[in-house]
């Protein structure tokens, strides 16, 4: 028998796999509160972990935030717990992102079940990548997988490719110019191996390393934080991106566009599937316009995926439930 209401028990453990979902910098922006009374479980953007520089919109927040969203939705799905979830309830609350309940009408969604066990699976790899093609099943299952959750997948052409390529090395040299950006990649990033104690930011260990012989296809922050003996690698010729986008560029279009990013990440671990996710092109207006697939009905891109063949990327830490979670 299904239950009609959400006890702290399940919420803890709902609450401790959404935390796992990727955010920029791994800043980690959400807040739970979980109403005993009404039984209804609610996520907040933390504005205390906002980026006012390189975010000022709180486009990535809203991402971030969305992601665990979904996670959460996952974790419930495997209790066989069906959810009700309403986006931006209340307009005098936009911190208030959305609302969880149980709907007692719906059956638990077996989909999103089985990608479970690719939670706590999928790292970014900031690592090389082979040079194997994705096939293209895979692809077809990661667009269907955008698909549900309201957002569109493209696999860009050559010619994008090279086009989203420059745009990470412009906004590189943007933020590298830019001392505000720069004080903020630095706030969230460690000298340290790990995270000397942190629960956030990106340790060291997950910079992976320098490119060899060419600009990487992934984001670099070892320049913020140098780090000695950091070592070297080639980086695949020819990387795999694909584009997550939307029709709009509202708050309610990026809450979609988060849940459909850890949708993609998860059907691609559960698939075998090594990731790396780069928004610094996003980050800039005058260059977000540009990564766009011009021949594309959703126009709005809102992550750029690097898909392949490779090495996993280690554990981010984690801040613990207890301060992320708060009853009454």
């Amino acid at each position: 028998m299904t239950a009609t209401h959400f006890d702290p028990d399940t919420v803890i453990r709902l609450v401790g796999d959404a935390v796992t979902a990727p955010s920029m910098h791994n800043a980690q922006p959400w807040k739970f509160v979980f109403h005993v009374g009404s039984a209804a479980l609610a996520l907040y953007g933390d504005a205390d972990r906002a980026m006012p520089r390189t975010d000022p919109d709180h486009r990535s927040l809203h991402l971030g935030c969305a992601a665990a969203l979904f996670n959460l939705r996952v974790s419930a799905a495997r209790s066989g717990l069906p959810v009700r979830v309403r986006l931006l309830p209340d307009d005098a609350e936009p911190w208030l992102l959305a609302t969880v309940t149980l709907d007692e009408s719906a059956d638990p969604d077996r989909e999103l079940a089985f990608l479970h066990e690719a939670i706590r699976r999928r790292h970014t790899s900031r690592y090389p990548f082979g040079e194997e093609p994705v096939p293209t099943a895979l692809l077809d299952g990661l667009w269907t997988a955008a698909r549900l959750e309201g957002c569109r997948l493209t696999v860009p052409d050559t010619w994008h490719i090279d086009t989203v390529l420059g745009l990470v090395r412009d906004a590189e040299h943007r933020e590298e110019m830019d001392p505000l950006a720069r004080a903020e990649t630095t706030a969230w990033t460690s000298r340290a191996p790990s995270a000397s104690g942190r629960g956030d930011g990106i340790p060291a260990a997950s910079f992976g390393p320098k490119a060899s012989g060419g600009p990487t296809p992934v984001r670099d922050f070892g320049w913020a934080n140098p780090i000695p003996d950091r070592g070297w690698a080639v980086f695949e010729k020819r990387p795999q991106l694909a584009l997550l986008s939307t029709s709009g560029d509202t708050r309610a279009d990026w809450l979609r566009a988060g849940q459909a990013m850890e949708r993609v990440l998860l059907q691609a671990t559960a698939d075998g599937l090594a990731t790396s996710m780069t928004s610094h092109p996003l980050e800039w207006p005058e260059l977000r316009w540009t990564a766009r697939d011009p021949v594309a009905a959703m126009g709005h891109v809102q992550m750029v995926f690097r898909l392949g063949y490779g090495p996993a990327g280690p554990d981010t830490p984690r801040r613990p439930v207890s301060e992320v979670l708060e009853v009454r």
